[in-house]
């Protein structure tokens, strides 16, 4: 089956043959399946091993010499490990890249801790100006990435996952999809967790939004599919409320009510698969369905 991997994979192939201002920096990561276009592009395609901070350093340097640059690794290790470079290299310098993520959350739960990162989305909301795609399917991740290398020179985070939903969305970059309507309130349903969303709310009368892309965050999608309603529910496949302050600043001159869901901040320390992790973290339909039935109540 194809994921949103094998499709960076592919589309970043293919734009670096038609684009000679296009630079891929990697750390290991993905990089023998960039090997046939490390060979045709040996001065653009470069593998710094693992060394991250110097992949971030390195992506800083080629956006400075007016190249567009795509870094990749798994979040972990292209967020957290050199938050420093990316909060120096990029956004200090004024320059910007293409940062595009593998294994977030849960994606890989026999790696442990080291390769899980729910707080990725949260620790760039620290920083200013940053895009953030999130697609729940491959063909939104083919679009998401292809608007973001052509996004101008701005900074933009593409947070890839083996966690997809069955079908893609029609979405438009920066908009929330409105993908079921009813009267008892908004649930937004965020990249992967789509699915499950649409199980768990399936007969409870609620409107469903859909959210490929969260930063910047639509505002005033959610406040024309809210209406005169009050009760808004988060469901992100990252740390628990980290679009929550978005959603209260969108409303601020709304009476309502917000009930965040995500991977909780306490760590669930088992190996597994996706669907144990998220069923451990009530992210899973029954889950959803028990804490956004109460709520909706």
């Amino acid at each position: 089956m194809d994921t949103m991997r094998d499709r960076f994979v592919d589309v970043t192939t293919r734009l670096l043959d038609e684009d000679s201002r296009l630079a891929l920096v990697l750390a290991d990561i993905t990089a023998a399946a960039f090997a046939p276009a490390q060979e045709r592009h040996p001065d653009r395609v470069v593998n710094v091993g693992i060394r991250e901070q110097l992949l971030v350093g390195a992506a800083g340097g080629l956006a400075l010499s007016g190249m567009r640059p795509i870094a990749h690794t798994f979040a972990s290790f292209l967020i957290e490990r050199p938050f420093e470079q990316v909060k120096l290299d990029l956004v200090h310098q004024g320059v910007g890249a293409v940062l595009v993520s593998a294994a977030g959350s849960y994606d890989w739960p026999a790696g442990g801790r080291t390769h899980m990162s729910p707080g990725d989305v949260a620790l760039l909301d620290t920083l200013p100006d940053w895009t953030v795609h999130v697609p729940g399917h491959p063909d939104e991740a083919e679009q998401l990435l292809r608007h973001a290398y052509a996004d101008g020179d701005r900074n933009v985070y593409v947070r890839l996952s083996a966690h997809q939903n069955a079908a893609p969305v029609a979405v438009e970059p920066g908009r929330f999809t409105t993908v079921r309507t009813g009267s008892r309130g908004v649930v937004l349903a965020v990249g992967p967790m789509l699915d499950a969303v649409l199980a768990a709310t399936d007969g409870l009368d609620a409107t469903v939004l859909y959210a490929a892309t969260v930063r910047p965050f639509d505002a005033a999608g959610l406040r024309a599919a809210l209406g005169g309603r009050t009760d808004v529910v988060l469901v992100e496949p990252y740390l628990a409320g980290t679009s929550a302050n978005e959603a209260h600043e969108a409303l601020a001159d709304h009476p309502h009510r917000v009930l965040a869901l995500g991977v909780p901040r306490e760590e669930h320390r088992h190996y597994g698969s996706i669907p144990e992790h998220l069923a451990a973290y009530g992210l899973d339909a029954p889950g959803l369905r028990e804490r956004i039935g109460a709520f909706l109540r």
